[in-house]
């Protein structure tokens, strides 16, 4: 599925859940109202001797104060809830007993299931989300949890990991990828929020009806008020149940939805349907399955790779696992599944390409020095939907990463310097500059260090800049806050050093910024500013005309590079021409990407065909223009897979 079509259909669930909760609120407040006046009516004095409408009268602050307590009381809890996964992805993990994998894991199983998560990330074009293991789970299931790719988590249990080869944990990891880069994600995180409040509320009705019964046994037969606390607590116990019953199917329904397209964006990630089907048909002969024995699987069912607990027909999360296998396997049959014994299951070895360097065979390989014909229109069709080329690119590069680099993206400590080399000025015009900075700001040792980080990063091509910064940014999460506020500082000085504009390492610098202010701040992530249709217009007409500008010898060139993207753009940019003496500084370019982060889905499809066709106007892409791409398109959050070429 094209991805910004996806994303719609994933904005559309989250708009029915709203919806169908709005309603059920709704109709519990009321319930709940109906039941506190029944109750008052004919258990107490207050409605002796009046009729009901005459009652209801008399008594209307406190139908209203109830009906307002009671929605308060829902939203509250849902809000609650909420608040408490607002820390990202390993905030679930962490309530499920996850532990969090180290970058630097030597465990063989640990270390082939972060390689598996950073290929997969790199070929999709997001940072590596944070790694888990739920220790305690024998049962085979994975899910992934957060707001945004920026603050993502993956997690699998450990029979994952120990009864799961590698293919078969890849295809299990590139399932939930596809819920990462569909949007699914942010939806599951408001599933968890709306069952909660309606769950505390049955919840609740069950106390106060356990309760008042207890004290109606000690209580005095003249006491009224007892009669008046059970009717209201069952009440309570049978409208939240009601709403429980609904919650559930609302759930169920979304959920099943989303987990057949998970399963075929798997197989086209991996481009054989063997792994996942494998995977799937382990659950089916191990005597654990996928169940998970978390305190309360039923919350987080909806995300899992496996259902993690036996739920059938309306209430069943997960499609049934026959017919997930089927729709991989068609030959599959019930007797087939294989037995699945883990005394009798040998270690996974890991090989030369979870320990090595080497990367046999022939892959599709990056963008030629030289250049190559990309068609802009592919481009666009790529983001979101990584295929297999990418996944064996992505292998092949993370082998080729300089061992120097590679261990530094790992490291807690030397990942802050690799950071910053990463936006150090490539030309060498000022990286003298920079580096004198760095060293009054850090002293000579680490400036020593950064300086050779840089000229490591001088020796690769362009296009190991992004992954790395993907690698390093775990790493880089783990940093006390306040050093993270001094790094975002010091880059900031760095880039404005002499004071003009280097858009790929300016792209660097937003992408840095983006993804820790979304890793720190979830659900505070960066807001597109509100913005008339025009703004937005002008907004994208401003940032095709420095991308023209940007890296062309003259004019001319500059003006044929605008003309081409604002033709991708369509008959309503005819009007805007290229201005050659406009001076472009980072406040006008950092103002035109927030403006154009409001940009509704057929318009980000729109602008990336532009931006495409604006970098290879002549019909070829350089290794930089590739890569510069992928960091515009970083910054406005498509995620976007390397740009590939067959040699």
């Amino acid at each position: 599925m094209n991805f910004f079509v996806a994303q719609d259909k994933a904005r559309q669930a989250s708009r029915r859940l709203i919806a169908a909760y709005i309603v059920a609120t709704i109709l519990i407040v009321a319930g709940i109202t109906a039941i506190v006046g029944f109750a008052l009516y004919t258990f107490t004095d207050t409605g002796y001797g009046y009729a009901p409408g005459e009652f209801v009268r008399n008594n209307t602050g406190i139908l209203i104060a109830t009906a307002l307590l009671t929605t308060l009381f829902i939203l509250g809890a849902s809000m609650f809830k909420t608040s408490v996964l607002s820390s990202g992805g390993g905030a679930v993990a962490t309530q499920l007993g996850g532990t969090l994998v180290p970058a630097d894991v030597q465990d063989p199983l640990r270390r082939r299931l972060r390689n598996v998560v950073e290929e997969m990330a790199i070929a999709s074009g997001v940072p590596v989300p944070e790694i888990y293991v739920l220790e305690e789970e024998s049962g085979i299931n994975a899910f992934a949890a957060g707001y945004t790719p920026s603050d993502a988590a993956v997690a699998v249990t450990r029979g994952t990991l120990e009864l799961l080869d590698r293919d078969e944990l890849q295809g299990v990891i590139a399932h939930e990828f596809s819920h990462i880069l569909n949007g699914d994600m942010r939806l599951n995180i408001r599933l968890m929020g709306v069952l909660f409040g309606i769950m505390v509320l049955g919840l609740i009705g069950r106390l106060i009806v356990r309760g008042g019964y207890h004290a109606s046994i000690v209580s005095s037969r003249r006491d009224r008020g007892t009669p008046v606390v059970l009717v209201i607590g069952l009440g309570l116990a049978i409208l939240g149940g009601i709403g429980m019953f609904f919650a559930r199917v609302i759930k169920a329904g979304v959920s099943r939805q989303r987990e057949f397209l998970a399963d075929a964006s798997a197989v086209q990630f991996t481009r054989q349907s063997a792994g996942i089907a494998n995977a799937l048909k382990k659950i089916g002969g191990y005597s654990e399955g996928s169940l998970i024995q978390a305190a309360d699987p039923e919350e987080v069912s909806h995300m899992l790779f496996g259902s993690g607990l036996k739920l059938s027909g309306m209430f069943a999360t997960h499609p049934p696992l026959i017919k997930r296998i089927q729709a991989l396997d068609p030959n599959f049959k019930e007797s087939d599944f294989p037995r699945v014994d883990p005394r009798q299951q040998p270690m996974q070895a890991t090989g030369a390409g979870e320990t090595g360097s080497a990367f046999a065979g022939d892959v599709t390989t990056a963008l030629a020095s030289g250049g190559a014909q990309v068609l802009a229109e592919s481009i666009a069709e790529t983001v979101g939907q990584p295929e297999v080329q990418h996944v064996e690119y992505a292998q092949h590069l993370r082998h080729s990463i300089p061992t120097d680099l590679y261990e530094a993206a790992h490291s807690a400590e030397f990942a802050y310097l690799l950071t910053i080399a990463l936006i150090l000025d490539r030309t060498g015009d000022v990286v003298d500059r920079q580096l004198t900075l760095a060293r009054e700001q850090l002293g000579a040792e680490r400036a020593k260090l950064l300086r050779r980080y840089y000229e490591k990063l001088m020796d690769t091509g362009p296009e190991f800049r992004l992954p790395l910064l993907g690698i390093a940014f775990p790493a880089l999460k783990l940093r006390p806050r306040q050093e993270l506020s001094y790094l975002v500082s010091l880059t900031t000085r760095m880039i404005q050093i002499d004071g003009e504009i280097d858009l790929y390492e300016y792209c660097f610098y937003r992408i840095m910024m983006t993804n820790l202010g979304k890793a720190k701040d979830p659900s505070g992530r960066r807001k597109a500013l509100r913005s008339r249709r025009s703004d937005l217009q002008a907004s994208a007409v401003e940032l095709l005309r420095i991308l023209a500008d940007y890296g062309h010898k003259d004019d001319e060139e500059s003006r044929a590079a605008f003309n081409t993207g604002i033709n991708a753009l369509g008959s309503w940019a005819q009007d805007y021409s290229y201005k050659s003496d406009r001076q472009y500084t980072i406040s006008v370019l950092d103002h035109s990407l927030d403006v154009l982060l409001g940009l509704n889905s057929k318009g980000k499809e729109s602008l990336l065909r532009a931006i495409s066709a604006t970098a290879g106007h002549d019909g070829k892409l350089t290794v930089t223009e590739a890569e510069l791409i992928r960091a515009v398109c970083a910054t406005l959050d498509y995620p976007l897979p390397p740009i590939l070429v067959h040699k």
